[in-house]
């Protein structure tokens, strides 16, 4: 079976001195190979390619069958590394936290323990009848969060 650790360690030598990096590798039991790549400006179809070919250089098919998708993470998709975190700040982003809360919030800030988001939120203040929209500011752990993603609104 294919190596993910090995693939990645070539794709991160491939990937040195652009402003690509890498944001994840599956393999499955049957060889197949997913590698996500992701950039700081913009992902195309020929850098793919041309990590796909220089991967695939350094195994033999004779000895081991596999197949290799090389792709960018796609707008919508799970942020998986700091650095796709830190691409984002003020961006808008969707936030599930492992208890079953759902945020729309800005990106603030992010670092290694986790990131920091600001929304409106109707909360009741005292000497008001109704809710008020207040800003809100949280820091949230990276354990507490199930997914992010850039939320993009077509309104």
């Amino acid at each position: 079976m294919i190596d993910c650790a090995k693939i990645l360690e070539i794709a991160d030598r491939e990937l040195a001195g652009t402003d690509m990096f890498t944001v994840s590798c599956k393999c499955s039991p049957a060889n197949e190979v997913e590698l996500l790549i992701d950039s700081d400006t913009a992902v195309t179809i020929e850098a793919c390619a041309d990590l796909s070919r220089a991967i695939e250089e350094h195994f033999n098919r004779d000895e081991e069958d596999f197949s290799l998708t090389v792709a960018s993470a796609g707008i919508g998709s799970e942020l998986c590394t700091l650095r796709q975190y830190l691409k984002i700040v003020g961006s808008p982003v969707e936030v599930l936290l492992k208890n079953g809360t759902k945020i729309l919030a800005r990106l603030d800030a992010a670092d290694e323990k986790g990131i920091t988001v600001s929304y409106k939120e109707r909360q009741a203040v005292e000497g008001r009848k109704r809710k008020v929209e207040v800003d809100v500011v949280r820091t949230y752990p990276f354990e507490e969060i199930k997914y992010t993603k850039e939320y993009l609104d077509f309104k």
